[in-house]
């Protein structure tokens, strides 16, 4: 049985993937560095030192580590004042119904500053009982770190967690810790390939009494439908 869930926050609870990518690229042009596209679209499901490592290999940055997420949570922080946030539907009608059949977590890339903000803003940082960012593992997904990290928090074993994603990258971490995952749609906008979750559902309305059930039951297996 299911006893607990892990969910994404970028793309899955809330729709700030481009600005993500956009906080990202505004910090770096203040260093007179351009983001490629193909940069932009990585930043897109992977952790932030996936993200710094690649960025420093295709072109130095002049920032630390520290200073680009900190630089780069500035930016959005700025962005979110400016364009609003939103929240993905079905978001937290979901989140309460996991946290009533257990402990709810959320595992991010993101850094812990831009995850505090953007759940307090969402009106979900007190349904969870444990926040897991890019601070808090050594590898980002698609390894299986932030997952793990957060079913040790939970108190439960990562075969009794179901995790719940929009990216690619995600979801591979998702598998890697030995969870059963949903994927999302509508926070996907890049069209990432979903197909190895258990289940693929449009919104999170569709994470219902039925459908949790139902996994909870089920053995995992790749294109569950």
């Amino acid at each position: 049985m299911l006893r607990a869930t892990l969910i994404d926050l970028d793309g899955t609870l809330v729709d700030t993937e481009r600005e993500n990518a956009e906080s990202v690229a505004r910090a770096l042009s203040r260093h007179g560095r351009p983001m490629s596209e193909r940069e932009r679209a990585f930043v897109v499901g992977h952790g932030w030192r996936e993200i710094y490592s690649l960025i420093e290999h295709n072109q130095p940055s002049g920032f630390s580590f520290a200073e680009l997420l900190s630089a780069a949570a500035a930016e959005k922080a700025d962005l979110l004042r400016a364009q609003g946030l939103r929240v993905l539907p079905g978001a937290r009608e979901a989140t309460l119904r996991l946290a009533a059949r257990g402990p709810v977590g959320c595992v991010t890339g993101s850094s812990r500053e831009e995850a505090e903000l953007v759940l307090e803003l969402a009106g979900l940082r007190a349904l969870l009982d444990c926040l897991i960012t890019t601070e808090d593992v050594a590898c980002g997904k698609p390894q299986p770190d932030g997952f793990l990290k957060g079913a040790e928090r939970l108190g439960v074993e990562p075969a009794r967690c179901l995790a719940v994603e929009d990216s690619q990258a995600g979801i591979a971490a998702a598998r890697a810790a030995g969870m059963r995952c949903v994927a999302v749609q509508a926070g996907n906008f890049l069209g990432q390939d979903q197909t190895a979750a258990d289940l693929i559902v449009p919104t999170l309305h569709d994470l219902d009494e039925a459908l949790l059930d139902r996994l909870a039951l089920a053995p995992a297996r790749r294109g569950m439908e």
